[in-house]
């Protein structure tokens, strides 16, 4: 029994560290839900490609390489120098920001005022469009990153604190950093989303485009701003990601998982991405945990989306969304 306690402890608090991750995720969606109303499927693409451009430049990989040297017949890959990990985020940021702009003015400065289908639909061509860039500019072979982030089992919990009924109890290093790098962002975007020029404006702009542009706000800069914040926490994601699992295409699909996140915690609530993002974690883990092995095991692949079927059903805004009242 004890042994059951302490593992079920060890499982709850893995499934928190999980959620955080599902949650840097969903945050991505939200900001640009919040500020432009669009519903942006290409944001778990957006963590991937970031993640791509983040380890091509520390490995000081040439873009586009088999493009080049199927076109000319050289075999060139790398530049021959690596760059520090710092320098190869702010570049990498960089590049998002300017991801951003193009995204603004080669696409969705023409769709102002349609309807948030036709939004959406840009955001899926947008997603693929991408994937495409990214697999032709770095190469679709799996990638290590390091950016110093510390990894492994972290000692001092397992031996000081939770070494008790003589069994182990074990917790990542990476998932308790990226707990607190969420807790940091959480905060930072809430403070700027409510108490800023900007973040007002943003919100604004959600609220309906025609009747933003007709007080002085200019729509291309906000649309530029969060489309580069929610680059950042792409970024920041695909970091996570890509340091615990490897920078790989399948990546993209994390934006998959973070679905079930919006639906609890609300489209338009940041903190209710990660309070969303804790509730699947631990529950789909606490479910594997009681009732996994009864049901043949493999319950993660499903259990958040049961769980958001059910919050659609009864609360369709999910814990934190507003909730729409329409006259008629």
């Amino acid at each position: 029994m004890p042994e059951q306690l302490v593992f079920a402890m060890e499982v709850f608090l893995n499934g928190l560290m999980a959620g955080v991750l599902y949650a840097l995720v969903a945050l991505g969606f939200v900001l640009i839900y919040k500020a432009s109303g669009i519903f942006n499927y290409a944001q778990g693409v957006m963590a991937l490609f970031a993640a791509l451009t983040l380890v091509g430049i520390m490995e000081g990989q040439v873009p586009f390489a088999h493009v080049i040297n199927a076109i000319f017949g050289t075999e060139i890959h790398h530049f021959g120098w690596h760059v520090p990990a710092f320098l190869a985020i702010l570049l990498t940021m960089g590049l998002m920001v300017g991801f951003a702009y193009l995204v603004q003015r080669l696409v969705f400065r023409h769709l102002v005022g349609q309807e948030p289908i036709i939004l959406f639909m840009a955001t899926i061509g947008l997603a693929y469009f991408l994937e495409g860039v990214g697999d032709l500019m770095w190469g679709s072979e799996i990638k290590k990153m390091d950016v110093g982030l510390p990894q492994g089992i972290n000692d001092w919990i397992d031996v000081t604190t939770f070494n008790i009924f003589d069994y182990g109890f074990f917790i990542d290093n990476l998932d308790i950093v990226a707990t607190i790098i969420a807790i940091l962002l959480v905060g930072a975007l809430v403070l700027f989303s409510q108490y800023t020029k900007q973040g007002r404006a943003m919100r604004a702009v959600a609220d309906d485009h025609q009747a933003a542009l007709s007080v002085g706000v200019s729509l291309n800069y906000i649309w530029i701003l969060v489309w580069s914040v929610a680059g950042f926490v792409a970024l920041v994601a695909g970091i996570m990601w890509g340091t615990k699992s490897g920078v790989q295409f399948s990546l993209s699909l994390i934006a998959l998982k973070a679905l079930p996140v919006l639906m609890l915690g609300g489209f338009t609530s940041i903190p209710g991405a990660i309070v969303g993002g804790l509730i699947i974690g631990v529950g789909e883990k606490l479910f594997e945990f009681s009732l996994g092995p009864a049901l043949g095991g493999a319950t993660e692949n499903w259990f958040a989306y049961v769980l958001a079927l059910v919050f659609l059903v009864f609360r369709p805004q999910g814990l934190f969304g507003e909730r729409i009242i329409e006259r008629v």
